[in-house]
């Protein structure tokens, strides 16, 4: 059996560069954040998760567009209790030039996947927990 074989990564380069790169990531993020909330105020669609739409059980992913919609608010409580593991996914992207990312494709794909599985069980249960829904 053979070792995996792990790719080399190029070096992140200079802080300015990386600075730079955060800083345009962010930026981006924030206007399509307040893009969002001032999409919202015009026009509420309601509920767009189509698994908690048809069956009332939300989905790990629910809250990720309140999230971007307070945000856009500045309402930072708000957003981070309509999902914190968005807020968090949101944060590692953004700095990801900073060296999260490096430090990411730095674990084991099994690693990854086991972090990503994690994730996904908070948020549901966070969800869950935070919408009231009882399985039962």
């Amino acid at each position: 059996m053979t070792a995996p074989v792990q790719t080399a990564r190029p070096a992140p380069g200079p802080l300015r560069v990386r600075l730079a790169r955060t800083a345009l990531r962010c930026l981006l993020a924030a206007t399509a954040a307040v893009g969002v909330a001032v999409l919202h105020d015009v026009h509420d669609p309601g509920v767009l998760c189509p698994l908690r739409r048809f069956t009332g059980i939300p989905c790990p992913a629910c809250g990720s567009t309140t999230v971007f919609i307070e945000a856009g608010h500045a309402h930072w409580s708000a957003a981070l209790t309509a999902n914190p593991v968005t807020v968090i996914a949101v944060l590692g992207l953004l700095t990801a030039p900073l060296g999260s990312g490096a430090r990411w494709w730095a674990l084991t794909s099994r690693r990854r996947s086991a972090v990503i599985a994690t994730a996904l069980v908070v948020a549901w249960v966070w969800q869950l927990n935070r919408l009231g829904v009882h399985l039962s």
